[in-house]
């Protein structure tokens, strides 16, 4: 794709054409503010660019319609396009022809039948790009696009703020998404995307992996969902219970039987009953008073009880202590003869008939019976003492259960009156159980997603190993190398500093970086316009190379704005060169202005025989060559880019010609 024409229109319908040779080194040259620069934003915006970045005065005062004919291997296209609207900066409507010749348009054909999206995409298939998708990862935020026609405006414009610009070495870098715009489209220009079988099944694969993706993601929901959806649902079946929606009898079981009540809850109907529950609470309160007092008394019987167990001992001590003394009796000798008790210290015997002795005998037979009697008694005192205590626990558990119903009644007159009323608050726990079942994932859900994810992973690794192994990374490496070696080639051309060390095409920065053998030097830290001129042409120039020799769909020109600027003393001193040979050789780096147009001129003629290069300049030179390469005589003012005699206002709007 290059250049054939371009053609511009007064609003009274006149008509000024300007052809380029569509093979080698076109020049324009002349004096400042005739137009030269505004030649690359005309091209562009009938390359589908809405935007109108041509500068205000006399051409947008003065054109109503611009067209561009591109002339391809065997068609030609032609782009024509009105300027906008006074007050507007961009404009989408076109007109589109092709055909093998195209003529220019009179005024009067101008007739507005497209858009840019159509120009974008008839350009694009003209030029060969080929079905694509730029490849962005899945955790990307960004979203894969189309590489198109658009994306090769980086290469084809080296505008006059850029082409000696060390921050910047293509087209539009410096705007925002651009350079992340560029390092994806590059390499599908290169030839690293896909042929179209290949293409189709990456397409296949990124949606095969965006589907697994957001399944799995789906299935972990569910697996969660389902792990606390027991808990939750026992959660809302209490809820329940408290606001009267479930009987109390109701018991949990298992997590499917309280999915079962819940759901029998959704059948609940408002009925009207008391605002709150005061007279169950005083119920309650009533029986525990009356379960602390029977409390209370049975722990008086065990207290009775235990101290009469303490008295008992104490009488039992005694007796046994009295019973030891008066046994003692028994211990006195006998009489041998006659067998009889012996008093101590009495001479004779008195017997054991005296009334002393049946006195103390009586009283220990006495003192023995009732001891018997209080150790008969203990066993029933102690199983006396064990029923007491049981009832004492057992009333101990009624009084626990009772003060659990009053909380539990308090709270559920709480939720009522924080609620308005009890039918309130069983509405809004029916609404929850509600969306709780709707969000509920069954365990038939989760058996199909689980067997989704199956078939996912499955068609995720059978699409990769039809596609096999991806060398996009090693090829594309390969290509930038390629590449690189031809930057190199063209700086020792250029003779820039650092000529003797290799350089190379960075694509993640953007940049030419030059390779000492201690540092990598990138083109920002170098210095000299001259220099910089020299790696901007140098990039650009290989890229064509590698471009043109493979067949890579990138128009076949590039478009210089006043390359040899950094050639003159000053700015002031190139603008005033005004396309003049005389002030050019009085003012310039002769040498170097030479080796740059020669270098331009070999380019299209051995590099890439028939590649268009087209120069838009201050400079001009007497050698024949470069007079031979001029696509007009010097603009002065006249002649220049608008002639002199176009009317100013415009008779119709153009926007409006349809």
């Amino acid at each position: 794709m290059k250049i054939q024409s371009i053609h511009i229109y007064s609003h009274d319908g006149q008509r000024r054409n300007l052809q380029f040779k569509v093979n080698g080194l076109n020049i324009i040259t002349g004096r400042s503010s005739t137009g030269k620069s505004a030649l690359s934003e005309i091209i562009e915006y009938c390359m589908g660019r809405s935007t109108f970045n041509v500068p205000e005065g006399v051409i947008r005062d003065k054109v109503a319609w611009f067209a561009v004919r591109y002339q391809f291997e065997r068609d030609q296209v032609l782009v024509a396009k009105p300027t906008p609207n006074t007050g507007n900066s961009s404009c989408s409507k076109a007109m589109l022809r092709r055909g093998s010749e195209l003529a220019p348009p009179v005024f009067e054909e101008l007739m507005v039948n497209t858009d840019d999206d159509a120009v974008v995409a008839l350009l694009s298939r003209l030029l060969g790009i080929p079905e694509n998708k730029t490849d962005v990862a899945i955790e990307n935020s960004r979203a894969s696009y189309d590489a198109n026609i658009k994306h090769t405006y980086y290469y084809l414009f080296q505008k006059q703020g850029i082409v000696a610009n060390k921050d910047q070495l293509l087209y539009r870098q410096n705007e925002q998404f651009q350079p992340q715009a560029i390092r994806d489209t590059l390499p599908i220009l290169l030839g690293v995307s896909s042929s179209q079988q290949r293409y189709e099944l990456e397409g296949k694969l990124r949606t095969a992996q965006r589907d697994l993706k957001l399944n799995a993601k789906l299935l972990e929901q569910a697996r969660e969902a389902i792990d606390t959806s027991h808990l939750k649902g026992i959660g809302l079946f209490s809820e329940a219970k408290s606001v009267g929606i479930i009987a109390q009898a109701d018991q949990t079981e298992s997590a499917d039987s309280v999915i079962d009540i819940l759901r029998t809850t959704l059948r609940w109907k408002p009925t009207f009953p008391p605002e709150d529950d005061g007279n169950r609470i005083s119920s309650i309160e009533d029986e525990l008073v009356q379960l602390r007092k029977e409390r209370r008394e049975i722990q008086r019987k065990i207290d009775a009880t235990k101290q009469f167990s303490k008295k008992s001992e104490g009488f039992e001590s005694e007796a046994a202590e009295q019973k030891d003394r008066l046994s003692s009796i028994r211990a006195l000798p006998k009489q041998s003869q006659t067998g009889e008790w012996q008093w101590p210290f009495c001479k004779e015997n008195l017997g054991m008939a005296t009334p002393i002795a049946q006195v103390l005998l009586n009283e220990l037979a006495s003192l023995e019976a009732e001891m018997n009697i209080v150790a008969g008694e203990r066993p029933k005192l102690e199983a006396y003492l064990e029923e007491q205590q049981e009832k004492t626990r057992f009333v101990v558990d009624a009084i626990k259960i009772k003060e659990l119903e009053l909380s539990a009644a308090i709270a559920t007159n709480e939720v009522i009156a924080q609620m308005g009323a009890r039918n309130n608050a069983a509405s809004r726990v029916v609404g929850r159980i509600s969306l709780f079942l709707e969000n509920l994932v069954p365990n038939e859900e989760l058996a199909t997603r689980e067997a989704e994810h199956r078939r996912l992973k499955f068609k995720v690794e059978e699409l990769e190993k039809s596609i096999g192994g991806d060398d996009s990374n090693e090829r594309l490496v390969s290509i930038l190398n390629n590449i690189s070696s031809r930057v190199s080639y063209y700086i020792r051309a250029f003779e820039a500093e650092f000529n003797e060390f290799p350089a190379r095409f960075d694509l993640s920065y953007l940049t030419v970086v030059i390779d000492r053998p201690d540092r990598p030097v990138p083109m920002a830290r170098t210095g000299g316009g001259e220099n910089h001129l020299a790696y901007h042409l140098a990039a650009l120039l290989a890229l064509h190379l590698f471009a043109s020799k493979n067949n890579r769909p990138i128009p076949q020109f590039l478009l210089i704005d006043q390359p040899t600027q950094v050639y003159f003393p000053s700015e002031k001193v190139y603008k005033e060169a005004d396309g003049s040979v005389q002030k050019t050789e009085a003012d310039a780096d002769l040498a170097a202005v030479r080796r740059l147009f020669k270098l331009l001129l070999e380019f299209t003629e051995k590099d890439v025989p028939g590649f268009q290069i087209i120069v838009t300049e201050h400079a001009n030179l007497a050698d024949q060559w470069f007079q031979d390469a001029l696509v007009e005589q010097p603009w002065a003012k006249p002649p220049a880019l608008v002639p002199e005699e176009w009317p100013m206002l415009p008779l119709a709007s153009p926007e409006n010609r349809s």
